[in-house]
């Protein structure tokens, strides 16, 4: 499955807008790279592990669109695909999460136009993770364009369930036995409390240190 490209023009907008797709996270990973060390020189610490990010491929540009029943062109792509450039971002703890969200939030450069919090809310299926939709300014030679990019902020927990769900997702098509998915609410109650668990330990850690300090 392809993007309907029927002239030499659309090959040329496709190519585009992969440029500025990859602009876009190449900006978003730059400043978190950047919120992160600043935060370490100011309170040794960094609250992100690691970075990943990725380009959605046409295959699974095109099944969305059929899924919410738009024609796959270039322009459906753009106007109604909000998570073509996807970073996902991996913290050790639960208050990291809203630390960082908060930290891209004041960039003025930056416009948050959604935010789903599923750590609050998790979804029927257990899954966890705190999303924010925004668009970032891509500077060419000839103009500026606000891409939109979707950021997930989650721990190493999260997103290690997650990982799996989706896995089982796909290898099932969205069917999975009812023990699959009972098992993996079982595990996404027990990555809940690992979470709130480490991050107890940790906040012990800093008061101990704290106290020894003063």
């Amino acid at each position: 499955m392809e993007l309907r490209a029927e002239r030499d023009s659309d090959v040329d907008n496709w190519k585009e807008v992969m440029l500025i797709y990859n602009a876009a996270l190449k900006q978003i990973t730059t400043k978190l790279e950047i919120l992160n060390e600043e935060f370490h020189h100011v309170h040794r610490y960094n609250p992100i592990e690691h970075i990943k990010s990725r380009i959605k491929t046409s295959e699974s540009i095109v099944k969305k669109l059929k899924r919410h029943g738009y024609e796959s062109t270039i322009k459906n792509m753009i106007q109604y695909v909000n998570d073509i450039a996807g970073i996902r971002v991996i913290c050790s703890f639960t208050s990291d999460i809203y630390q960082i969200a908060e930290m891209i939030s004041h960039h003025t450069d930056i416009q948050v136009l959604s935010v789903k919090d599923y750590i609050v809310n998790p979804k029927e299926s257990g899954y966890k993770s705190y999303h924010m939709r925004v668009t970032v300014p891509v500077y060419l030679s000839d103009r500026i364009i606000d891409t939109k990019v979707e950021i997930q902020i989650r721990t190493a927990a999260m997103d290690f369930w997650a990982t799996l769900e989706h896995k089982i997702y796909y290898k099932f098509e969205g069917n999975a036995p009812a023990y699959f998915r009972e098992e993996l609410a079982e595990c996404a109650r027990m990555v809940s409390d690992l979470d709130k668990r480490m991050l107890s330990l940790n906040n012990e850690i800093l008061r101990l240190e704290s106290e020894r300090e003063g």
